[in-house]
């Protein structure tokens, strides 16, 4: 669980159970996962999943915020190469933006992300892949982007 939360985005198989069992072993979640807990899910599930160490479902875990999206099981891999290809054909400056815009401005004020994420676009609107895009628009296409 605790590597699945360091993910940018998680696929879970309606079969798949989480759980912070640490407690039962007499040791704490150590490799951030009381920290990626409370960030995904609340203060509350947080103590409520570390204090106990209880199991629970993918549908659980969608609730909580702990994964973003589930499928059925036999549907797994398939989705995961349909997302994998997805950001693979994505405007690598784009998405590099996205992440640092996201994990980066939302550590502080909405007008200090608000002015981080304008600075970001203007770095993106000045590369070749945002002309590519553009253009693939206009022309009715998919783009081809080489982070350039």
């Amino acid at each position: 669980m605790e590597l699945a939360m360091a993910c940018h985005l998680r696929i879970a198989s309606e079969r798949a159970r989480f759980g912070q069992p640490e407690i039962n072993l007499g040791v704490i979640p150590g490799f951030g996962g009381t920290q990626r807990l409370l960030r995904l899910a609340g203060r509350s599930a947080a103590l409520e999943l570390c204090l106990t160490g209880a199991q629970f479902g993918a549908a659980r875990a969608l609730e909580l915020g702990v994964v973003n999206r589930v499928v059925a099981a036999d549907k797994l891999d398939e989705e995961i190469d349909a997302l994998a290809t997805q950001l693979a054909t994505s405007a690598p400056h784009a998405l590099a933006g996205i992440l640092d815009a996201i994990l980066t401005g939302g550590d502080g004020s909405i007008d200090a992300g608000l002015d981080y994420e304008t600075q970001v676009f203007a770095l993106c609107f000045s590369t070749a892949d945002m002309r590519e895009g553009m253009q693939a628009f206009l022309e009715r296409r998919k783009p081809v982007f080489k982070g350039a």
